[in-house]
């Protein structure tokens, strides 16, 4: 860690590195802005990017499920209206969550977006969503799209009668004693915190506590697919709590464990499990260490999150490396390094303080 912000990986970091429930490492590494030179700390909260996705649209859904309010087989045509005689009018929301909808990975919605009023926005959005053409048919082929949670959280939103933010907070993380991961919305105050910077925005300026990606900033902050903010210790709460429900311990009754096994376990056909990424391809960014029965997912801004449900190994990487800019990609290459040498750690019982 300290030879990647040398080598100028990230500015900053926080690395957390747990075995069956025991925090082995908890460091944090680097600055928050290069500007400032403030440090980052192990309370300094991070833009969680695409972490949304399987840490509050996923969670969210599960708990609509455990309320008997979907399946994983309700269609879209059924949930929402504006579907009814469109391209995905059939797609489900286990397609959406196993990115097998056909939709595109993604589209530049804030380039419009930008030139709304900010109450035309999601009104203008939906529209699109719901008249966009599949690329292949549903259930063919393995395409990952922001699309598909920007769907998820408009479902969540309609059936909850909340907003997702909302939703998330009050059925999952307040409940579980998690408050260090929270949605930052354009219209309410900023939460006093140490903020990661991420990049320098041609038209946003350095955005410091404010959401990376383009299109969840243009629709206020709040999005299935990103928006996220959150400390390593609190990813790491929330992923003990889901591997908890999974082992069927703990979680209070917040996450069914019936039902967070169904989103966990891959699919027959070795897809995605629902809502997570999972170990694959010839370099995992999780490297080769952690066993098959492994759950993840990567974010833009540099954060990671992988766990072993079977040994309990989780590592969780919070870093800002778009800070300043978004064209350092140098964490492809260290993400699996990093992994393997902390799970060599984790298996070989040593102290990695």
């Amino acid at each position: 860690m300290t030879q990647a912000v040398a080598g100028g990986v990230f500015p900053g970091a926080v690395l957390l590195a747990a075995r069956g429930g025991r925090v082995l490492c908890h460091r944090a590494y680097g600055v928050t802005d290069l500007g400032t030179g403030q440090r980052v700390t192990v309370d300094t909260v991070f833009d969680l990017a695409s972490l949304t996705k399987p840490l509050a649209t996923t969670p969210a859904l599960i708990c609509l499920m455990a309320d008997g309010r979907l399946t994983p087989e309700s269609s879209l045509e059924g949930l929402l209206p504006e579907f009814q005689g469109q391209p995905a009018a059939r797609v489900t929301v286990a397609q959406l969550l196993r990115h097998t909808s056909g939709l595109p990975a993604w589209e530049p919605y804030f380039e419009r977006l930008r030139q709304l009023p900010a109450g035309q926005r999601w009104p203008w959005l939906r529209h699109r969503l719901s008249r966009t053409p599949l690329e292949a048919p549903p259930g063919t082929q393995t395409v990952y799209s922001d699309l598909n949670f920007m769907i998820l959280g408009w479902v969540v939103e309609t059936i909850a009668g909340l907003g997702l933010d909302r939703f998330v907070a009050q059925r999952v993380y307040r409940p579980l004693g998690i408050d260090s991961l929270y949605f930052i919305d354009h219209a309410h105050p900023v939460p006093p915190a140490s903020y990661a910077a991420t990049e320098r925005c041609p038209w946003r300026g350095l955005l410091r506590g404010r959401v990376h990606d383009d299109n969840c900033d243009a629709l206020g902050g709040v999005c299935g697919h990103a928006g996220l903010f959150g400390t390593a210790a609190a990813v790491y709460r929330l992923l003990l709590a889901i591997r908890g429900a999974y082992r069927g311990q703990g979680a209070g009754g917040v996450l069914a464990p019936r039902w967070v096994r169904t989103f966990l376990d891959p699919a027959a056909d070795g897809r995605r499990p629902m809502g997570f990424d999972h170990p694959s391809g010839p370099m995992p960014s999780c490297g080769h260490r952690f066993s098959p029965r492994t759950v993840g997912h990567l974010g833009f801004t540099g954060v990671s999150c992988w766990m072993d449900i079977d040994s309990g190994h989780t590592v969780v990487l919070l870093s800002n490396r778009v800070h300043p800019g978004r064209e350092n990609t140098r964490i492809r290459a260290f993400r699996p390094r990093l992994h393997e040498a902390v799970v060599d750690g984790l298996r070989s019982d040593i102290s990695l303080v």
